[in-house]
């Protein structure tokens, strides 16, 4: 471009082609771009029939989904991975993807409000039916799956009350039944269990989460067979549910972390667990490491490295005991709609993440009024205990 260009015309073009020398930075670039210029259509024709790699525009994928997609598949042990907006974009375009009028899919009932709303009032008005079941409990699971099922949905560890569903077993049962698992990991993510490994046909994440670790990136990822991720990219694309490149870049740096930071969150919910089970003010704690856990042994034998931050307990105040509690904890362990950040965090699921449901299907998710999730951080647990001692006093 000639220096003698109009100062308008310079702008416009400024820096679009400085190479990056010969040193690479050891972080992944960031292409925030939402499109990108060809040669010639000959070459552009090439990129849009897949016959050469490349990116043309954002919502058919771009490099920085490509490195986080290609991470993910990488520690789940997949074929391949696609990224979404959210994780109910992931899930929500897997479903789609897999399944059409007609179809049926079983799901747990313990499953994320958000997916339960997909299942009970987004899929029906499709011709897309669902059974609720107890994925822990193999027989119930094994009697709502009909000739019609194509997918079986269960989370890996459940949330709020931490159940934990056999996979194998599931997998098994719905292999046999012609139907595909799926299994939501949020909770546990690859450094602690890969479910494609037990069997599942599909994994998927909100990165959100643990994947990225600090509440920042949003978005969703599922990872599987690559015939099915294709598929469910297809489905991606034409939702126009494709992540940011922003968001998948800082998804990627939360992720370098991720084997640490999941040892950090696994010691400290098993020691604030222990704590609280023996606090005069707790009537109950649901974590798979406490021996009174109803699937102890099952998360023993899949979990051998620990079962993440999450867990929720019960006081013995109820409703009002949580309230006090709230209160005293202040800044200390904040009250949070969300989870699997560094720093711990707190929330009542009856009036949060659960709150449209009936009371009667609260009672019988074990979700009560004086029920806490804890999501347990990468703090000294020590720390944790002291902070919960003091707020507990009252109680």
């Amino acid at each position: 471009m000639s220096s003698r260009s109009h100062l308008t015309t310079r702008a416009a073009r400024a820096g679009a082609h400085s190479p990056p020398g010969e040193a690479l930075p050891l972080v992944p670039a960031l292409h925030q771009a939402t499109v990108h210029g060809y040669p010639d259509l000959a070459s552009l024709h090439r990129v849009l029939d897949g016959e050469q790699h490349g990116h043309a525009y954002y919502r058919f994928g771009h490099y920085n989904g490509q490195v986080l997609e290609q991470a993910v598949a990488d520690l789940e042990g997949a074929d391949g991975a696609v990224a979404s907006a959210s994780g109910m974009a992931a899930i929500s375009s897997t479903v789609l993807a897999l399944a059409e009028a007609g179809d049926h899919v079983v799901a747990d009932r313990n499953a994320y409000g958000g997916t339960r709303s997909l299942l009970g009032v987004d899929l029906p008005r499709l011709g897309i039916t669902t059974t609720l079941v107890d994925a822990a409990d193999l027989a119930e699971v094994g009697r709502a799956v009909t000739p019609r099922t194509r997918l079986v949905l269960v989370e890996a560890l459940t949330n709020p009350t931490v159940r934990v569903p056999d996979l194998p077993a599931l997998a098994e049962l719905a292999h046999n039944s012609g139907a595909r698992l799926v299994v939501d990991a949020t909770f546990v993510t690859p450094a602690l269990l890969r479910p494609l490994e037990h069997g599942a046909d599909l994994v998927w994440h909100s990165v959100p989460k643990y994947l990225g670790g600090h509440s920042a990136a949003m978005g969703g990822v599922v990872a599987g067979d690559a015939g099915l991720v294709d598929r469910i990219r297809q489905s991606v694309v034409h939702l126009g549910a494709t992540l940011g490149p922003f968001d998948a870049w800082m998804a990627l740096l939360g992720l370098k972390t991720l084997g640490l930071r999941m040892r950090a969150h696994s010691r400290g919910a098993t020691e604030v667990a222990g704590f609280l089970a023996l606090h005069p003010a707790v009537t109950r704690v649901h974590h798979p490491s406490r021996p009174d856990h109803p699937q102890a042994g099952t998360a023993a034998r899949l979990y051998p490295d620990g079962t993440g931050g999450m867990l929720s307990f019960e006081l013995a105040g109820g409703r009002r005991a949580v309230d006090d509690l709230i209160a005293r904890l202040g800044h200390a362990i904040p009250l949070s709609p969300s989870l699997a950040d560094v720093a711990t965090t707190l929330v009542h699921p009856a009036t949060t993440t659960h709150r449209s449901l009936p009371v009667d299907e609260l009672e019988a998710l074990g979700v009560t009024g004086g029920l806490i999730r804890l999501s347990v951080g990468i703090e000294e647990p020590s720390d944790l205990i002291g902070e919960l001692t003091t707020a507990l006093a009252g109680n």
